[in-house]
């Protein structure tokens, strides 16, 4: 018997759409709250906090093997408070229990079941579970408390100071003077794990990490290191022709099950695909590479397309599934893909590797990618470059009409900042390296709505948004990423007001996370609710982590006010975090690039007088990975004071030494040699 119910539960007025997903189990779910947290401790109940996101696969089907059974339902109401949590609503909830998971089991992931005490305190926990060994699972866990509730005490005292005690950063005793040789130390056993075959690490899954790629993008261009430069440039290429980037649609999947970039987990994330936009471009204005545009401006325009909000903000997450079948919507037949493309279905379907027998394991069915160069069609198919190119583009508009025509997946709607703030920076890029004024115009739309709906009456900010209401307070991500895109839009047109905005944003911070026991900032506000422990997040994952990103923003900013204090903060964070870059530099990528930026110095480049634009422009056409740049006509900048002329001249400052202003961009530029 596996079915829902007719009446819903508690979760039916969530904001959350991988709540609302569960509103209609028998499951008893509660959101994480005071009434929910209160009910435990008077009932004297075990929590069982399960928590997952919209977009995640094996979360679907343990909702369908266990969630929505009525026999697993009764077990769980019977002998616990049942929470269910969304970790992109609640990072701050997943982070403890994802810690108290991987202490117990030794790794983690999604779904994740943990089972508390009426305190919170974790006692047991895992990931998926069949059925029947879940019911097994609570049934023992539940007659331990009943039975042995020391026991139980005893175990989750130990497991909380785990927690407690994890990633705990502590001052550097001296603040060194960092060389390359510094650099080398990281770089040369990162080497070892690139894939020189197919791009990305010789491993499988296969994520896309594009911080890591800008990292390895700047050292390989300032050091020179070509063998570094050619990996980040091969890996881009393959993952742009692989099936985990949607050859039709645009947009790239959370990661690709193999090594070779094929089979994707296909549900489509903010977060990747705003990254990943960032990356492209960036590569686009170092090499001059088409491809690397095309696929930056395509998966804009996915965006554009499925993820935007008629606020202008952005949505977080399209599922893997349709119609409970992973993939469903992206996957073609040959008969099918034929018959959309008459008399080019042979060359199309060479172009996109089409077989009548399939090109991955589901039968029949494949994923379109590409494996074989222009060239070789265009020589097989007697072709000239430009027809392939039309034949292709047009194919594109076929399949893709046909595609529209099917069961979308579930769409996660709702508006994150921190993932907003990573879009945000990305349409700032791409419109100031494109010279594209309506992506400018998008960012600016959404920076707006956000600064006008989610900042409290305190000045901090809230960490989404949902049919009309912000609701939860922010974490440190959302800080760090929304203060990175505003100076990214400073940037674009040298508007002030968004400099003024990052600043009070960083005020904050340094006002409600600052733990004073250690450089790193606290995860969670001092406004935010208690919970067991309050964490930091220092290593870069998929998302560079909350901490590195702050660090890169005091820099900036100390740099841009000519605020000491903010650039002795990013220091002393970046002091105290340096040796473990050196053990594990993919997992410190972010912070790496702190690293670089000492190294090197940063270009510290004002441009003032009547064709400031036109120099900018100018700029934007060379690759300068180290600078931080401003301007304008009027400026209360220190930077800029007492500059100010209808004149254009252009001021190059690195570590603390200025040159003479120049008039040109091509004497800027010998001063940033």
């Amino acid at each position: 018997m596996s079915n829902t119910n007719s009446e819903p539960n508690n979760l039916i007025d969530a904001s959350s759409p991988y709540l609302l997903q569960h509103a209609y189990n028998p499951v008893q779910w509660h959101e994480w709250g005071t009434e929910a947290l209160a009910k435990a401790k008077a009932e004297n109940k075990l929590i069982l906090v399960s928590i997952g996101y919209s977009a995640c696969h094996w979360c679907h089907v343990m909702e369908r093997e266990s969630f929505e059974n009525h026999e697993v339902a009764e077990v769980m109401n019977r002998h616990f408070i049942c929470i269910k949590v969304d970790r992109e609503e609640r990072p701050d909830i997943d982070q403890i229990y994802m810690y108290a998971i991987q202490l117990m089991t030794g790794s983690g992931g999604w779904p994740l079941n943990c089972i508390c005490l009426p305190d919170q305190r974790p006692i047991y926990g895992g990931t998926y579970f069949k059925k029947d060994d879940w019911i097994n699972i609570l049934e023992n866990v539940a007659g331990l408390w009943a039975n042995e509730p020391d026991k139980a005490t005893q175990y989750a005292e130990r497991l909380t100071s785990g927690i407690r005690d994890s990633e705990k950063i502590i001052p550097s005793v001296s603040l060194e003077t960092y060389t390359n040789e510094h650099l080398t130390e990281i770089i040369e056993p990162w080497k070892r794990h690139f894939d020189i075959g197919y791009g990305g690490y010789n491993r499988a899954p296969k994520f896309p990490l594009p911080n890591n790629w800008v990292f390895l993008l700047r050292y390989g261009f300032l050091s020179d290191d070509e063998s570094v430069f050619t990996a980040v440039c091969h890996t881009l290429e393959e993952m742009s022709r692989g099936g985990i980037y949607d050859q039709i649609g645009g947009g790239f999947a959370r990661y690709s099950v193999d090594d070779q970039w094929h089979v994707p987990h296909f549900e489509k994330m903010l977060y990747d695909n705003a990254q990943l936009i960032s990356l492209y471009i960036e590569a686009y204005q170092c090499t001059k590479f088409d491809s690397f545009k095309q696929t930056a401006v395509e998966t804009i325009d996915w965006v554009f397309n499925e993820m935007t909000s008629n606020d202008g903000l952005f949505y977080s997450a399209l599922d893997a599934d349709s119609e409970g079948v992973e993939g469903k919507f992206y996957i073609w037949d040959q008969e099918e893909f034929n018959a959309i493309l008459g008399e080019d279905a042979a060359l199309i379907g060479a172009y996109f590797n089409i077989t009548e027998d399939g090109n991955w394991e589901e039968e029949q069915t494949n994923i379109l990618r590409k494996t074989i160069s222009d060239d070789v069609l265009i020589e097989k198919y007697n072709l000239d470059a430009e027809t392939l190119l039309d034949k292709v583009k047009q194919a594109k508009i076929k399949l893709l009409e046909v595609r529209s025509k099917r069961i979308r997946p579930g769409l996660d709607d709702k508006c994150l900042t921190a993932w907003n703030g990573l879009m945000i920076k990305a349409l700032a890029d791409a419109g100031q390296i494109l010279t594209h004024d309506l992506y400018y115009k998008k960012a600016v739309a959404a920076a707006s709505f956000m600064l006008l709906n989610l900042k409290s009456k305190d000045g901090g900010l809230y960490r989404n948004f949902k049919n009309g209401k912000a609701s939860i307070t922010a974490f440190l991500d959302d800080y760090a990423f929304f203060i990175e895109a505003l100076i990214a839009l400073y940037e674009y047109y040298f508007d002030e007001k968004w400099l003024m905005e990052a600043k009070s944003l960083s005020d904050y911070v340094l006002t409600n996370f600052t733990d004073t026991d250690s450089p790193m900032f606290f995860y969670t506000s001092a406004e935010s609710e208690d919970l067991i422990a309050r964490k930091h997040e220092v290593m870069d994952n998929v998302i560079p982590a909350a901490n590195s990103t702050m660090a890169l923003n005091l820099k900036k900013l100390g740099l841009l006010f000519d605020l000491e204090s903010y650039r002795a903060k990013s220091s002393e964070m970046l002091a105290a975090v340096y040796p473990k870059i050196k053990s594990y530099g993919s997992a410190y990528s972010n912070w790496a690039i702190l690293l670089l930026n000492e190294v090197y110095g940063i270009n510290e480049i004002a441009i003032t007088g009547l064709e400031t634009d036109v120099i900018k422009l100018e700029l934007n056409n060379h690759y300068i990975p180290n600078k931080i740049i401003l301007g304008g006509t009027e400026s209360s900048l220190p930077l800029l004071k007492g500059k100010q002329s209808n004149e254009t001249k252009v001021y190059v400052c690195r570590n603390k030494v200025c040159q003479l202003p120049v008039k040109t961009v091509e004497e800027a530029l010998e001063h940033m040699q």
